[in-house]
């Protein structure tokens, strides 16, 4: 990690798994960006074996010819063992996520670790106090929580106020898989694995509502919420499907709602959200819920017919640089971090990340789901 006064932050970066979210996370931060807030480079790879390593090197280098490339090695360890790597990037299933974080932070390096962060509140709590013992910076990758869209949301909901006090909202991400079609031992339909919808995107609706509806505040700071209901629909060991209700105490001295929902039997409409506040109210939309492209605000409230409609309404937009997701922006983040010395990030902190994996384990208790971690 280098950095100073009149230069960015850079961070040097190792990573692991060649799956689909690192060739993502890598596309974004081989993109040239004048306004990147952090230089990245790629020192080293770590996959199954050099020939599967190298190709995905070569696919992914291709519209980066400038950049240089990496070195591969057929495990892990070598990636940890590497001089030139300053952090971990860690991209492989959940299943694996307690392992990887371990042997990273026991080699001395800074870990941003994919969501979800691990498989149950236990395994995310070995890694947070080995990685609080040891001094190194580590968080969750959940990138949404870095895109513009979250700031604007705070700046029109808390310090605006512009549609009122928040009375409910609800958020749906349905991403269609044939789950008929995959092999027994995928990640998302194997136990074993940490299979099924609420891991794999129901962490983005839990995000949603549960940083809306608490005002922002994270990890300790979070206001409990007064009830949680869910339920799963539960097929061959995994949740399919799955609806989970939360309730906050609100302004007005009663309950706030946020309904979320996700599964894989659909895909969801690109107006994924809705928040309803006492004037007014807003409209999430975009690709996914995990690719948020901006909402629509609609300050006022509707007067029944034949009363003039004297609502307005704006629209903000996330912009993106060309073909990326925006995984950059929390790269920028975690770089600009460490520089300062921080070993945690004031947006995602340790104890967000526990606070989310608790919650996740209380709906699937509630719900009779148990994975074989469970039982360690």
């Amino acid at each position: 990690m280098t950095s100073s006064a009149d230069s960015l932050p850079h961070l040097r970066w190792g990573i692991l798994g060649t799956g689909w979210v690192s060739s993502m996370f890598l596309r974004d931060l081989l993109t040239t960006r004048p306004d990147a807030k952090a230089d990245h480079t790629i020192t080293a790879i770590g996959s199954s074996s050099v020939e599967k390593g190298t190709s995905f090197v070569e696919k992914l280098w291709e519209k980066a010819p400038d950049k240089p490339k990496p070195q591969v090695y057929a495990d892990y360890q070598g990636v940890y063992d590497d001089p030139t790597v300053d952090i971990v990037y860690i991209g492989t299933p959940h299943s694996l996520h307690r392992k990887n974080c371990l042997d990273a932070i026991a080699g001395g390096k800074h870990v941003l670790c994919e969501k979800p962060f691990t498989i149950n509140a236990k395994e995310a709590k070995d890694i947070v106090d080995a990685a609080r013992k040891k001094g190194v910076f580590v968080m969750e990758a959940a990138w949404v929580r870095f895109c513009s869209l979250f700031e604007a949301l705070r700046e029109e909901i808390v310090v605006k106020k512009s549609i009122g006090e928040v009375e409910g909202m609800s958020i749906d991400f349905g991403n269609k898989f044939d789950l008929g079609s995959l092999p027994d031992n995928h990640r998302l339909k194997d136990p074993a694995l940490g299979g099924g919808a609420l891991l794999d995107i129901g962490f983005y609706t839990l995000t949603y509502a549960s940083i809306i509806l608490g005002e922002w505040k994270v990890g300790k700071d979070h206001p409990k919420p007064s009830k949680v209901q869910s339920t799963l629909d539960i097929v061959d060991g995994i949740d399919v499907a799955n609806t989970v209700i939360l309730e906050y105490p609100s302004a007005s001295g009663g309950i706030k709602t946020g309904v979320c929902i996700s599964g894989f039997r659909y895909s969801s409409s690109e107006e994924f959200g809705f928040i309803e506040g006492t004037n007014g109210s807003i409209t999430l939309f975009g690709p996914a819920v995990s690719v948020p492209g901006g909402f629509k605000i609609t300050e006022g409230q509707r007067q029944d017919p034949p009363a003039a409609d004297t609502r307005t309404t704006r629209v903000f937009n996330v912009e993106r640089h060309e073909g990326t997701l925006g995984f950059y922006w929390e790269a920028d983040a975690v770089a600009q971090d460490i520089a300062a010395g921080k070993t945690e990030s004031d947006v995602v902190p340790l104890d967000e990340t526990l606070r989310l994996m608790q919650l996740m384990d209380e709906i699937r208790a509630a719900n009779g789901l148990k994975y074989p971690q469970d039982e360690d």
